[in-house]
């Protein structure tokens, strides 16, 4: 079961990817310094990674159920959200603010290479 240990950050990743690409092209600020300058935008922002993430936390949360009762016999609802939070939504918050940035530079270096 140690693959949960590379499929949840993978998966959150990906999803990193896929909204920091988005926001590189609506032009939104990075996604976590939205969530620490901004306040009245945080509970939207905060609210938007947790649903751009919710397979990754469901699935987080069968393998952490599964991996816990092979191992401990029993459900340990605090180590199974401490988990999930590391493995899967940390990895997504701490992603796509640096993605977004990157696809940001991306779109306007080929831009200027096109000529008008």
């Amino acid at each position: 079961m140690t693959f949960r240990f590379f499929l949840q950050p993978i998966m959150a990743l990906l999803m990193a990817l896929r909204d920091g690409v988005k926001d590189a092209k609506t032009g939104q600020s990075p996604y976590f310094w939205r969530i620490v300058n901004n306040p009245g935008e945080r509970r939207a922002a905060l609210h938007e990674g947790i649903k751009s993430t919710t397979r990754i936390l469901v699935l987080g949360l069968v393998m952490e159920i599964i991996y816990q009762y092979k191992v401990f016999g029993t459900f340990h609802v605090l180590e199974a959200v401490n988990i999930i939070f590391i493995l899967c939504f940390l990895p997504y918050l701490i992603m796509r603010g640096p993605i977004a940035r990157l696809a940001r530079w991306w779109m306007s270096r080929d831009g200027a290479k096109r000529p008008t």
